[in-house]
Parts: C-alpha cells; sequence; structure tokens
C-alpha cells in the first residue's frame, strides 16, 4: 500500500460556547470521530477552541484553566485509540506565565505544547493582557492534563507514521514580518497548522488569502489554516469561521464563511510535489543553509494502520490550460512572451523579414499570428512576413484553401511552392520506391520543406520561425533536420493542447471576419503532418493522434513528469483519476497505460532532437530547452521508467 506522497488533512470550525468548555470538548470529540471516520491523518481546530477565544478576563479565572486542562484530559481519553493527530487551541499555565497554545495529541498522549509567539496588542487586540510571548519562555517541564510536558520555545517539527512532516503557528504569528513558519518549513516542514481567531474586517479576508497563499508559495509548502467561527462572542467584532487548504500557493480547499453551522474543509496535500519543488529551487536550498535546522526539536507521531489510498483531490485533465476565469488574460500574456521574444531576435539581427511555412495546421497557424503580432508592435509592413505553403503528397484541398485564405486576409507575402516534383526527383537520386510510405518518404517531404525555407530566408534576408510545439518536441515527433530545424522557434514551449485555446482566442478578439472563419475551420481540423496521401474522398488519412496517441493524454504525462518529477506509477494513478470518470476526455485504465509506455519509450530515445533545439521563449513553467530546463543524455536507458510501469 502506499499513498503515492498524499496526506489527508482538515481544518475544523466546531459550534463555540465562550467559557463553555465542556460542550466546546463535545463539539470538537464529534469532529474528530466525523474525520477519523474519513482517514483524515491530521485535523486543526481554532485558536483557543477549548475555552474560546474571546473569554477576555475569563482568562484569569482559576476555574477556566482548570476545567480546559480537564477537557484537554478527557480528549486524550477519547483519542486514546484513534490514529488521527489532533491539534486544538487551550490556554496554558507554565509557572508563573499564561500561554495561548496548540496541543498536539495523538493516541491518548501529548506529543507537543506549542506556545504562541507574537501576540497582536493593537486595535481591537489587546492579548498581551492575559498571555505571555514563547519569547518570555524559558523551557519547563510540566505536568499537564496528567502528562509530563516539555513546554518550550524552540522550533518543533512532527513527523507522521506516513511520512510527512509538519509544524504549527498561531494566527498573528503568520503576520509577523517573520513568521516561525519560514524557520520550520526550512528546516523540513512540509506542512504548517494554523490556529486562528482572525476578527473580519471589510476588505481584511482577501488580505488574509493574499497572506496565506504567499506564506504557503513563498515556502514551497502547505499551509492548512482553521479560523474561529460562529459561536464566539460578537461583543465588539465578528468572526466568519475561515477554514482554508493552500499547497504551494494554491487555495485547494476553503470552507463557506459565516457560516452558523459547524464546518469541516478535508483535503490531500502533495507533499511528495513539495519536496520536489523545493529540491529543483537552488534559492531554497540555499535558504536552507542561513536557517540551521540544529536548534530544532523533531518529535516522531504514533504509528497507524494505513487505509488503503483513495484520491480525493480534484485532478485537471488539461494542466497546461489555464482557469477558464483567467483565459483570456493568460492568453493574451502567452502571446506577448511569444512576440517580444521574436521582437528581440528581429531587432538584433536588424532584420525585417521573416519565412514561415504554413500548411493549414494549428502549430503554424499560431506561429504567423505571433509573427503577425510582432510586426504589427514594431511598426514593420505585414508583406515582410513570407508566408509559404508547400504542397505535397499528402495535402488536401481543406488545409491548402485554410493556409492561402488565412495567409490573404492578414495580408503577408503568400508564396505557393509545390515540392512534387523535388520530390519525385529525390526518390530517383536515393533509388526509392515512390509507392512505399515509409519513413524515407514522408520525412523526405519534411526536409524538402525546410530546405526551401532556408534558402528563401537566404535569399530576402530573413529568419526562418519554426513551428513545433513542447508536445512535439517531447514524442520527438519531428522530422531531425527537417520541421525540427529553424532559425527562432516561436512555438518551443508550447503543448499541443494549449495552441487550440491560444488560436481560438484570436479569432474571437476582434480579427477581422474572413481570418476568423479560416481560424475556426483550422481549429476543427484533425491534426496531420500530410506526408502520406489523403484518402479517396480527399480527406485528411494520416492522423497524428491514431500515431502516437491522444496529445491530450501526453502532455499530461509531459507535465507530471518535468514539472513535479513523478515516477510512472503515481502519474498513472493521477491520469487514470483525472480521465477514467471525465465526460469530455475519457480513457480507460488500459488505453491510458497503453500511451503513458509510448510516451516514456519515446521521450527517452528522443532526447537526441531535443538536444540540438534552435532558440525559443519560454512561457510556462515546462520547457524542454536544453539550454534553459531540460538536460539529458541523448543515450539514457528507459528500463527503470518501462519496468514501474510492467509491475
Amino acid at each position: 500500500m502506499t499513498n503515492y506522497g498524499y496526506i489527508k488533512v482538515a481544518a475544523a470550525i466546531p459550534s463555540v460556547k465562550v467559557g463553555d468548555c465542556q460542550f466546546n470538548l463535545q463539539e470538537t470529540e464529534q469532529m474528530i470521530a466525523r474525520a477519523e471516520g474519513q482517514g483524515v491523518e491530521i485535523i486543526v481546530f481554532p485558536e483557543l477552541s477549548i475555552t474560546g477565544y474571546t473569554c477576555q478576563d475569563l482568562f484569569r479565572q482559576q476555574l477556566l484553566l482548570d476545567v480546559a486542562e480537564q477537557s484537554v484530559l478527557m480528549l486524550l481519553d477519547f483519542t486514546r485509540q484513534l490514529d488521527i493527530i489532533t491539534i486544538v487551541g487551550v490556554p496554558v499555565q507554565v509557572g508563573m506565565i499564561l500561554l495561548n497554545c496548540a496541543v498536539v495529541i495523538q493516541k491518548g498522549e501529548i506529543l507537543a505544547v506549542i506556545p504562541k509567539t507574537y501576540l497582536p496588542n493593537y486595535s481591537e487586540f489587546y492579548e498581551k493582557r492575559w498571555f505571555a510571548s514563547a519569547q518570555d519562555l524559558h523551557p519547563t517541564e510540566i505536568i499537564y492534563a496528567g502528562s509530563k510536558t516539555l513546554v518550550t520555545a524552540q522550533p518543533t517539527i512532527f513527523r507522521t507514521y506516513t511520512g510527512a512532516t509538519f509544524g504549527v503557528e498561531l494566527c498573528e504569528d503568520v503576520w509577523a514580518p517573520e513568521p516561525p513558519s519560514t524557520l520550520l518549513t526550512l528546516a523540513g516542514a512540509d506542512i504548517i497548522f494554523n490556529l486562528s481567531a482572525s476578527d473580519e474586517l471589510i476588505g481584511k479576508h482577501t488580505y488574509l488569502q493574499q497572506l496565506l497563499s504567499q506564506q504557503s508559495a513563498r515556502t514551497m509548502s502547505g499551509y492548512v489554516y482553521a479560523g474561529s467561527g460562529f459561536g464566539e462572542s460578537t461583543q465588539d467584532v465578528v468572526y466568519g469561521g475561515n477554514a482554508l487548504i493552500y499547497e504551494n500557493g494554491q487555495c485547494i480547499a476553503e470552507s463557506e464563511r459565516f457560516s452558523f453551522e459547524p464546518q469541516m474543509v478535508v483535503s490531500q496535500i502533495d507533499y511528495e510535489k513539495l519536496r520536489a519543488e523545493r529540491r529543483n529551487n537552488t534559492t531554497f536550498v540555499n535558504a536552507q543553509r542561513v536557517e540551521s535546522s540544529s536548534g530544532v526539536r523533531f518529535i516522531d507521531c504514533h504509528s497507524i494502520t494505513p487505509d488503503d489510498f483513495t484520491l480525493i483531490r480534484n485532478i485537471n485533465p488539461t494542466p497546461f490550460i489555464p482557469e477558464q476565469t483567467d483565459m483570456e488574460a493568460a492568453c493574451e500574456e502567452i502571446l506577448n512572451i511569444q512576440s517580444a521574444g521574436l521582437a528581440k531576435r528581429l531587432v538584433h539581427t536588424n532584420c525585417h523579414t521573416v519565412v514561415i511555412g504554413i500548411s493549414g495546421g494549428l502549430d503554424s497557424t499560431l506561429a504567423l499570428l505571433v509573427c503577425i503580432k510582432t510586426f504589427d508592435k514594431l511598426k514593420l509592413p505585414r508583406t515582410g512576413i513570407i508566408g509559404v505553403t508547400m504542397p505535397g503528397f499528402g495535402t488536401t484541398d481543406r488545409t491548402y484553401d485554410n493556409a492561402m485564405s488565412l495567409m490573404r486576409s492578414l495580408g503577408v507575402t503568400t508564396k505557393v511552392i509545390s515540392i512534387r516534383k523535388s520530390c519525385v526527383q529525390h526518390f530517383e537520386d536515393i533509388d526509392h520506391d515512390p509507392s512505399v510510405h515509409d519513413v524515407t518518404y514522408e520525412n523526405s517531404q519534411a526536409r524538402e520543406r525546410t530546405q526551401i525555407l532556408m534558402d528563401l530566408s537566404n535569399k530576402y534576408n530573413g529568419l526562418v520561425i519554426g513551428t513545433g510545439d513542447l508536445s512535439e518536441l517531447a514524442l520527438g515527433w519531428a522530422t531531425y533536420n527537417g520541421d525540427h530545424m529553424s532559425m527562432y522557434s516561436v512555438n518551443a514551449s508550447i503543448p499541443k493542447t494549449l495552441i487550440r485555446y491560444l488560436v481560438h482566442y484570436v479569432a474571437e478578439s476582434g480579427i477581422d471576419p474572413t481570418s476568423r472563419e479560416t481560424l475556426l475551420d483550422i481549429i476543427d481540423t484533425p491534426i496531420s503532418p500530410e506526408l502520406t496521401p489523403a484518402d479517396e474522398q480527399g480527406n485528411i488519412a494520416q492522423k497524428t493522434e491514431d500515431l502516437v496517441g491522444p496529445y491530450i493524454l501526453h502532455d499530461f504525462f509531459l507535465y507530471y513528469m518535468l514539472r513535479c518529477g513523478f515516477r510512472p506509477s503515481k502519474i498513472y494513478m493521477l491520469a487514470c483519476h483525472a480521465f477514467c470518470e471525465d465526460k469530455e476526455y475519457q480513457y480507460d485504465e488500459e488505453t491510458i497505460k497503453k500511451w503513458l509506455q509510448v510516451f516514456l519509450r519515446r521521450f527517452f530515445s528522443q532526447q537526441f532532437k531535443r538536444s540540438c533545439l534552435p532558440d525559443g521563449p519560454k512561457v510556462g513553467s515546462v520547457s524542454l530547452s536544453p539550454r534553459g530546463d531540460w538536460r539529458m543524455p541523448s543515450d539514457a536507458c528507459s528500463a527503470l521508467w518501462l519496468k514501474e510501469m510492467k509491475e
């Protein structure tokens, strides 16, 4: 059994009665039992959840402190047979001071007591009236809830039985210029749990979300936040009940604000992914050297009986595609990145001409649109864009007509150069039977087209613009020294699944009606290199995805292999979760496994093509440039990766 690097966590917002520890304990126990039943490994409650945060001067009453301690004792008994780790908020007396603490409990034992460091004492907050800071504390061993416990300000990291590590901070701690969670994560904590009682003010919630998102992103950690809710005193302020779970800056679960009912937000955090991010980020590694972990206390949690793993998170089948709410802005930004990259190359070379092969397919269409945008911004005439369509043995009327229509409506210089005669001559020269439609037959056409483009660039003193995309590079679906080569490749880090959205964005962004109609038809055209003859009806016979597999699957595999460094078994698990029940993109387990094996074989065997790629702009978080993101031996062995898929 494996958990694939996931840990299930929960942020709980129970009903609260201020000063009624018995009621608060019962509510806490109910939510713990519910979470245990759902296989949650760690649950966190709001700040001072056993007493209520808004007790004010009642915190000076010994009765309240004693009953709170008795409630923790009863909670220890309640959890004695449970695997779940529980983090509750409670006031704790240590000698002459009172601390606002998080008590970490598992299997009837107090694992640690974590005191709050930064006490707000401004505006509506005046915690220093009742509590001392962890900075005022000398390490002290106390008897609390019948257990001998060391209470210390020493940073503490907990190690779970399943392999995750976590730390704890309380409310204001994360608002400080240097939160305790920064040190904890640099010392190795995967996840931070925050017990909070932050009141609601207009605009504050948005700021809180930004704060937690940034802290989670900056520390490349999971962040689980539980804030006080309904039941706290509204004498002067109101508490909205915020339960938020973040993973590396992304909110993966949140509660309903201002709910009058108890809430528990559950999700899974991929700590394996977080660790991969940290390993790959040299800045994080360097920061670890500064923040030594030698003064950090590590506590091992108890062993548990692992449940069968079930993934409860939604897995996006198209990880390269921006969220719909951000789609227009993301598409515009991508096009601007591509355009800026090409513009710099043109200005640097003092070049006012580009040569681009236009096939009537998606890739060359996007590259042409980037050229248009670049020339317009540089105030260069579009006639300096030489679009060349080169009909071959597999060119259909549909793609030819679309190529011609698009070039004419966009106002670029249009050339039509058939490659049929030159390829026939070439077949005679190398003694190849043209009726044999093998790799020689196909690649000869691709290389002939590239030769024409290169020679035209010399003739017109221009640059050949590459049209190949990231997905084709990953699979090696390009002819070496054919369409594989150019002088600047604007699509080099754009995956196939994203290109369709970019072209559609341009089509719907105020382009002329003729171009719009052509672009929409290009989007609906099957993806094909058109290197073998069309069928009897003149339709495309050679469909790329029939040969190498669905690009939506390959882009999914590519993202999780390169972006996250996941092993094939985890990628397969995620793909099954994303695709097996998806209504739009549905593939069964055997199909996913088949194409994942194809992806792995091709990815390793085709590295030699990526080792000598032309320049091109990086657009997203995944790139295969040998100068930027991906350095791999061209003769690396794929056996280890393929073996795992067979086991």
